[in-house]
């Protein structure tokens, strides 16, 4: 027997809540156990992202006073790249580190 909670006693759900929930339904039928990180673990991945953002901080800063007394547009373009490259390499670091870290490995 199916029993319907009665809507008007219960607080609205935010579209954050709603979203988890399906995940969690989703993730419970395929069958993927869902795992809560040690505290070393959450240090770690703490420590990684720190790391990462004063790698990009520097590298915002490097660019910066690079491209100050620049001129050209040709090479303000290719600075540019240069620090989207890095800061994308600075991030896939990143993530591939708290992937192990997560894995355990």
């Amino acid at each position: 027997m199916y029993i319907m909670k009665n809507a008007m006693t219960d607080p609205p759900k935010s579209a954050i809540d709603i979203v988890m929930e399906r995940l969690r339904r989703k993730d419970a039928e395929a069958g993927t156990a869902q795992q809560s990180l040690t505290d070393a673990q959450r240090t770690a991945i703490a420590e990684v992202r720190t790391i990462f953002e004063a790698q990009s901080a520097e590298r915002r800063i490097m660019h910066q006073s690079a491209v100050a007394a620049v001129f050209d547009p040709a090479i303000l373009d290719e600075r540019e790249a240069e620090m989207r490259r890095d800061l994308d390499r600075f991030e896939r670091e990143r993530d591939e580190k708290i992937k192990r870290i997560r894995d355990g490995k």
